[in-house]
Order: C-alpha cells, then structure tokens, then sequence
C-alpha cells in the first residue's frame, strides 16, 4: 500500500493532500510546485476546479490541449527543476489568481484555476486520516522490533552497538543515525531532493510528552474523530446532500443558492452507504482476481520446479540414448573388426601354406638341377646312358609340377570387405528433436484448405506435378542410389533439389497399398531418410515424397517403385519387439535372447510381419528349469500379453514341456504329441503363407502333423514364456525341404 499513499511529485507520504478533478492526488505544497502560468493573451479553456463544477472527462480532453505535454507551456519558465519521482516542478507562479493552469503528473490531464486558485480543489481527508493511521502502525511496528529498554528506533547502518536514530529518509524508507547520515545519505547531489524526518517514535514520544504536560493526564482523543468536512463555498456549512450530476458533496446553501437546480440530489449517508456497498462488491471482483493470481503464482514457481526437474530427467534420457548408441557402435566395431581379423588371417595363413610348400619344391627342384649339372660333366658314356633315362622323367615330371597358376598366389593383398557408413553418417547428423505428426500437420492442413478447399486438395494429391505458390517448395529428389529394400522393409532418401526464400519445415513421404491402390502418408517429419517396416513380401510400392514450408505445399516427386523380397525365397531376419512387449519380459543380446521376470506366462512378438511367402525360424532353449511349457508360434500384433499364447483367438502356437505338446488357438487344445524340450533344444517355426499353413519342429525333425491350416492376413513371430525359461531367437535360415501332413 506504500505506493497508494506517496505523492506522485515528491515521493513521500501526502501531506494536506488535495483532490484533482481526475481524481488523483497531491500535496497541497506540490501542487503550488507544479501550477504554471500560461502566455499573456492565450487562456485555456476555463473549469472550475471546485468538485461543484461541470467538470467531465471530454471537457480533460478539451483542456489537454493547452497541457505542459502537449503544447509545450511552462517550457519558458526558469529554473526548471524534477522532483525525485522525475516529475518538472516549477517555482511558485506569481500570480495564481489568473491565467494559471496544473497538469496532472500521473495522467497529463490539465485543468485551469479559477479565481480562488488551489483552494478550489477539495482537501482530500479521507486519504490524510489513512496515512495519518498508516504512520502509527508503522511506528508502532518498528517499536515491537525495537529493544524493549529503548523507546528510540536505533540507526539501521551502524555495524556494532547501533545508536538512536536522528532521521529517517521517507524515500529510502532506513533510519540514520547522525554520523551514518552524513556519511551515506549527505544532502547533495542526487539525494539532496530526498526528504528527512525525524522518525516515528521520536514524533509520538514529543506528543506523549506534551500531552502529559498540558492535559492534566486526560486522554487523547482517538485518531478517527476528525472535524466533519465543510463546504469550500460556504466554510461554515457541512456537507450533507451529495450532487450525482456534479459528482460531489454540497451543502444546503449550494442548493439555495440555484448552483444544483436542475441536477439530481440525494442525501449524503443514502450516497456514501450507496458507494461503499459499490465498492464493496468491486473488491470482491478484484479479490477474485487476486486470488487467481495467487494461485496461478503458485502455479508458475510450480512449474519452475518441474521444469528444473524435467529437464534434468529429458537430460539424463539423452545421455543415456546417446550412451546406448555409442555402446551399440563399439559393440558392431567389435564385430566389424573381428570379421577383419578373421580375413586376415585367412590370407595370412594361405600366403604362409604357398611359401612354404613353394619353397619346399624349389628346394627339391634346385637339388636335382645341381645333380644333373654334375652328370652332364661326367665323361663315362656308358655311365651316363645308364642313368639319363631316369633323369630325363624326372627332369619332365619336375617341370610338369610348375604348372600354370602354381606360381600365382591364392589370395590377394587387397581385403574384399565394403564398410558403406555415409547414410549411417547422414541419419547421426541429422539427428534431432522432432515434433509430433499432429502439431506439423495443422498448418499444412490450413495451408492446404486456403488454396482451395478439399477438391483443390485431392487434385493436389492427383496431380504431382502442380505447384501452388511461388514461395512453396520445390519437389524433392529421391536419391535412387541410396533407396533400398530388404525383407518387407523399405529404406528412401531425398534431398532439395532447389533452396527456397521460405525454409522447408518438412517432408510428407507417401506410399500406395502394394496394389496399386489410394496413397497414405507414412511419414511426416524433418528427416531425408526414413524405413518403412511392416510391408507385404514380394509387392510392389509406388513411393513419392513432397515438401512443406509456411507458404504451402510443395509439387510431388517423382514416383519410384520399390518391390519387396519374394517371400518364396527370402530369409528374413528380424529380432524380438521391444516396443509391444509386455512389461515383465526381458530382452538382451541386441533383442534376440528373451526372459521373464513373472512366472505367469508373458508374450513377446517378433519386429517382422508376414503375409506372403515362406517362412522359417528357431528358437534355441537356453534356461529350461522346473519343467516349464513355454509356447511357440505365431500373433496378430494385437494378441493378449499377459497370458499363454494361443489362449485368445489371435494367436496358433505349440506348447510343450519336458515330455509332450500340445497345438493351441482360441484356448483349444488338440494334437497331443510324444517328445518334449530341454536345455538346448531349438524349436522351429514353419510359417507356409502360400500353403496358408503352421507347422512346428523340434532339433530339426517335424514335430506332429500340420498344426494349423487356413491361415490368412498379417501374422508376427510371437513366443510365451515364465522366469524359468530363457530362449534365443535365431532367423536368416533355410526352409525345410520336407513337411508331412
């Protein structure tokens, strides 16, 4: 409430405050300050200043004109000085009583003075009673902090042993102590203009003193008993009807005398009851408000709280992403550079086995060449002839040896190993945060729809090659050389073909059914490389991609057609499915090996989805402890987690234990078998989508008849399992050749 109760010119608290005609208050003394004379031959516009004028806020406008702001009057008066709240202030005028004008310094309104100068403007003794109050609160409140033993309010800058303070500074609100004062608060410069008084309890002790000296000990009167308020008009008459036309309290000589004939009176307790109960129901509106905002304070150091907390979380997550993708490297550099070590010495090895066996047989070659030499120099004819035969068959035969290609190494210095990062290398830098698919597809949409509404839209969709603005994006350019498939995945890659003034905030990929059918975005983000998984095996995809920027949609790009791997053919590889699994498996060995925390039966499906072709996978019991029955089969991908596979309807799956096995869908139980698994056993899948049938293998032989037939649609690999077992998942091989019925 400080602020409500300091004068706007000087910054301390009202002292005689006067009522402006627009409301708002100053010191009697301040307004004497900042009453300007205006320009001989120019008068303003003429109110009164009294509240018994005609005053309104169009005749302010009016007089605004002729306000120091506006025009510029008072700029010629010297010595123009500011107060400390930064308001001009000018010396006295000389002559008030005419041609003299006062601007309001909190809304710059002017008003004119009549002839009775500021006496016109009524004393405003509600607000002189309110600080008046204020002050004995104050002071009492600093006398329950003081000391008991000292009735006096000590200095608040002394180090040690502070003394009784001599002033205190109304616009600084601290109590000095003399020497203090002189030291931090000495009268010149910018502090010259700041107020001193003495303080509080010095004020009440001085009237406590002079009021037991006089009055005989009698008791003062309260501080709420004020002399009634009289009318400027007529001094002798109190206030007792109130002008709802002049906005203002008269007297009954007012009315007398004509001033209010035609205006619409009422008695002043009738008004003042009116008005509080007015201002009453406001403030319950603004405390309303005030507790909101209250509350929404609270909410706001709330959320610095969990903002702190959640970015420290978001943090730690991305370290720990990160972490995982450096460990997930340097675990393939391992591989990586093991397979080279393993190339090596291959090539090692084989080069080492050449030398030797080369060197082995230049050795003998040399021998026998040294020998004949020496037979040659013989001159026994006989002797020669005896042994020429034998030498000529081993000559040849020795010369036969060094056949062509025996003096050709096996292998090559060059290793025939192909490491392709570059789109490896292209996803890592482009790694970012991305928004969801909604919050990028609302201005796309609206973008969309200014063109031309829905038509224009599906002609857009039809018609690649139509662009819609000159600022939109160009069409993308799909880079054939890095697109790609394997299995019933798709990889695509594009890049900007042309820059833009607006830049691209994304992509839109869009694939057709595999049959030639409607298109669907599967993709929307800010990414040149996006995988597309799930797909049909051995079908055809039309693939285009566009761009999108604040001014639109960009033209399609051209279309490419990605074909699928023949499912008759293909060894899919594929790992377990974190992301659908339930909550108490355990996945490890980069997602092949799976456990289980409960030992209720948890279900977890494979990152592969079938619907064509032939497919075949095992699985290699690694844990098998109290002679669990895990179950082996395949899922829609919307199959129960919690519970046996093949217990609902979208699930066919085998479960066996150590001794037998039984086929299993929709909680029926059929084809009981001889034979059961234990530590190291595999179990196989055999997954005929062309035969539309499931069969399942136990150590590589057949284990029953065709478990299921008929089968059509989408299916996962899926496997239910307790604690008691851990399994590994092992794909890439080849389809048995044999299936009995």
């Amino acid at each position: 409430m400080d602020e409500e109760l300091k004068c706007p010119v000087c910054g301390s608290l009202f002292k005689d405050p006067v009522l402006l005609p627009c409301s708002h208050n100053v010191c009697l003394a301040c307004a004497r300050n900042i009453t300007v004379q205006t320009p001989e031959g120019e008068t303003p516009v003429q109110s009164r200043a009294s509240g018994s004028s005609d005053y309104d806020y169009l005749d302010m406008d009016k007089m605004s004109l002729y306000s120091e702001t506006d025009s510029g009057y008072g700029s010629y008066t010297p010595c123009q000085l500011k107060s400390p709240n930064g308001v001009r202030v000018f010396p006295p005028a000389l002559h008030q009583h005419r041609h003299c004008s006062l601007t309001c310094p909190l809304c710059h309104r002017s008003v004119s003075l009549d002839e009775r100068g500021l006496r016109g403007f009524p004393r405003n003794r509600l607000l002189e009673a309110i600080v008046a109050r204020y002050q004995q609160n104050r002071a009492a409140a600093a006398a329950a902090a003081s000391s008991s033993s000292s009735a006096a309010v000590k200095c608040q800058l002394c180090d040690r042993n502070p003394v009784d303070a001599a002033v205190m500074c109304e616009q600084c609100d601290v109590y000095y102590c003399t020497a203090c004062q002189q030291r931090c608060h000495p009268s010149r410069g910018p502090l010259a203009k700041h107020r001193l008084v003495p303080p509080p309890l010095s004020q009440a002790a001085a009237r406590a003193a002079s009021g037991g000296a006089g009055g005989g000990g009698g008791q003062q009167p309260p501080a709420t008993a004020r002399k009634p308020a009289t009318c400027a008009d007529h001094e002798a008459e109190n206030f007792s009807m109130y002008c709802i036309s002049c906005k203002a309290p008269v007297c009954m000589k007012c009315l007398e005398d004509g001033k209010h004939a035609k205006h619409d009176v009422k008695p002043l307790a009738v008004m003042w009851k009116q008005h509080k109960c007015q201002l009453s129901q406001a403030l319950n509106g603004v405390s309303d408000k005030a507790k909101d905002a209250k509350e929404f304070l609270v909410q706001l150091r709330n959320m610095l709280q969990q903002i702190q907390e959640n970015g420290v979380e978001f943090e730690a997550c991305l370290v720990a992403q990160c972490d995982s993708l450096i460990e997930a490297l340097t675990r393939q550099k391992a591989k990586l550079l093991t397979k080279v070590t393993k190339e090596k010495e291959y090539k090692l090895k084989v080069v080492r086995d050449q030398i030797t066996h080369c060197t082995m047989k230049l050795r003998q070659t040399t021998g026998m060449m040294e020998y004949c030499l020496e037979v040659i120099k013989e001159n026994d004819p006989s002797g020669f002839l005896q042994i020429s035969d034998a030498l000529i068959k081993r000559v040849t035969s020795s010369q036969d040896q060094w056949v062509k290609g025996a003096l050709e190494p096996k292998v090559g210095p060059e290793f025939d190993l192909t490491l392709n990062t570059d789109s490896l290398l292209q996803t890592i830098l482009q790694l970012d945060f991305t928004q969801s698919k909604d919050v990028q597809e609302t201005p796309l949409l609206k973008q969309m729809q200014a063109a031309g509404g829905e038509a224009e839209v599906e002609a857009e969709r039809e018609s690649p090659g139509v662009e819609l603005g000159p600022s939109v994006p160009a069409a993308p350019f799909l880079q054939l050389e890095k697109c790609c498939t394997r299995n019933n995945s798709a990889t695509l890659a594009w890049r900007v073909t042309a820059p833009t003034s607006s830049p691209i905030e994304g992509y839109i990929l869009e694939l057709d059914d595999g049959n030639g059918g409607q298109y669907r975005e599967v993709y929307v983000g800010k990414e040149t490389v996006c995988t597309v998984d799930g797909l049909h095996f051995n079908s055809s995809y039309n693939a285009r991609v566009k761009a999108y920027n604040s001014h639109g949609v960009g033209p399609y790009s051209k279309t490419i057609v990605l074909q699928t791997s023949d499912g008759r053919c293909v060894l899919a590889w594929f790992t377990f499915d974190p992301s659908s699994a339930h909550r108490d498996i355990v996945l490890s060995n980069e997602n092949q090996t799976v456990s289980c925390n409960s030992y209720d039966d948890r279900v977890v499906l494979g990152t592969a989805a079938f619907s064509k072709g032939v497919h075949y996978w095992e699985v290699c019991v690694d844990r098998y402890d109290n002679h669990p029955d895990p179950a082996f089969g395949v899922a829609r991908i919307n199959t129960m987690k919690d519970m046996m596979l093949g217990k609902d309807d979208k699930a066919w799956a085998m479960y066996v234990d150590n001794n037998r096995s039984w086929f299993m869908h929709n909680n029926s139980h059929t084809n009981r078998a001889e034979g059961g698994i234990s530590k190291g056993s595999t179990v196989g899948v055999l997954l005929d989508l062309n035969k539309h049938t499931l069969t399942f293998y136990i150590n590589k032989e057949q284990h029953g008849p065709t478990a299921f037939e008929n089968l059509d649609g989408v299916y996962m690999p899926a496997v239910s399992l307790n604690r008691n077992v851990q399994v590994t998942l092992l794909t890439g091989l080849a389809v048995p050749k044999t299936v009995k019925q």
